[in-house]
């Protein structure tokens, strides 16, 4: 039954691949240099979704940037093609590659094929219906992304009874359950996203000195910290304690070391001492995975803090 992305780009690469042949049919996503194998329909090159290879030596990147046609029935004669790294690493004889794209005209991914083999130079004309094959799938996929940002903000309203009641974040039950289904988008999409661990340094000694109202204080400075430098699709909780963290929905890496610097810029402005750790989901290693590293990173950085006092 076809009803949704996944199972539609499966339906199409199995009719593709009875049309025209071609050992490997994929459909995949790109995210900065990472190009991410989402489905396949592979008859020998033995390549499995998740893996994920270098956008910029693929054929696919030569394509999207007008250097390539979109059908190569002998890829070896078109130049830019045959300068491609991939071509060293597997036998490349003939190539098909469309572009799939988000709403907004940006680039997700591709529908594409390749073959050892050179194959007939009449394949060419399938192109139109390559196109409007392309179309449906790229409909139907930015039909599910809108959907999916629904859901996000649907379930934001959800875990209104899973407040902290002091800072208004999230709780560390709203966390565990907004982590697992934002994986959910991650795994099916290719979704990059972050996760942050943070840690307030001073809390135990403001308590202890100032009282709890002035570690109350503090909390809510800190959330307000966090709060500043997050976008709405973002997710910020307050685990417990002096423990917070963050997810950084569809953030890459550059995106998210720029975040951090701006939440230490906040921080300091809010008289708040933090130690934190960051770790990014990516293919084959889920966020609660990534949670673990961030933290872990987190009690390093805290451990070189106090041995420098």
């Amino acid at each position: 039954m076809i009803n949704d992305f996944a199972s539609a780009s499966k339906a199409c690469m199995e009719f593709l691949h009875e049309r025209l042949g071609f050992q490997l049919w994929m459909v995949t996503r790109t995210e900065g240099d990472d190009w991410i194998v989402l489905s396949t329909n592979d008859h020998g090159y033995g390549v499995k979704p998740g893996q994920v290879f270098r956008w910029t030596d693929s054929f696919c990147s030569r394509m999207v940037r007008g250097e390539g046609p979109n059908v190569a029935p002998d890829a070896r004669a078109v130049a830019a093609y045959a300068a491609a790294a991939i071509g060293q690493q597997v036998e490349i004889g003939a190539y098909v590659g469309l572009p799939l794209r988000r709403a907004d005209g940006s680039l997700f991914g591709t529908l594409c094929a390749i073959d050892p083999k050179p194959q007939p130079a009449e394949i060419v004309k399938e192109q139109p219906m390559l196109q409007l094959m392309v179309d449906m799938l790229s409909s139907l996929l930015n039909a599910e992304l809108a959907a999916a940002d629904a859901r996000r903000r649907a379930e934001r309203a959800e875990l209104e009874a899973t407040r902290d009641e002091l800072t208004g974040l999230v709780n560390r039950r709203g966390w565990s359950m907004l982590l697992s289904r934002e994986e959910e988008r991650c795994a099916r999409y290719g979704h990059p996203a972050c996760v942050v661990s943070i840690d307030l340094d001073e809390l135990k000694l403001t308590n202890d000195t100032r009282g709890h109202g002035a570690g109350d204080a503090l909390l809510v400075r800190a959330s307000q910290a966090i709060a500043s430098v997050t976008r709405s699709s973002d997710v910020i909780a307050r685990l417990g304690g002096d423990e917070f963290a963050m997810l950084l929905v569809e953030c890459d890496y550059y995106d998210a070391q720029a975040l951090l610097q701006r939440l230490q810029a906040k921080m300091a402005l809010q008289d708040v001492k933090a130690s934190t750790g960051m770790a990014m989901r990516k293919p084959g290693f889920d966020l609660h995975e990534a949670f673990a590293l961030a933290d872990a990173e987190m009690y390093r950085a805290k451990r070189s803090r106090k041995s420098l006092n």
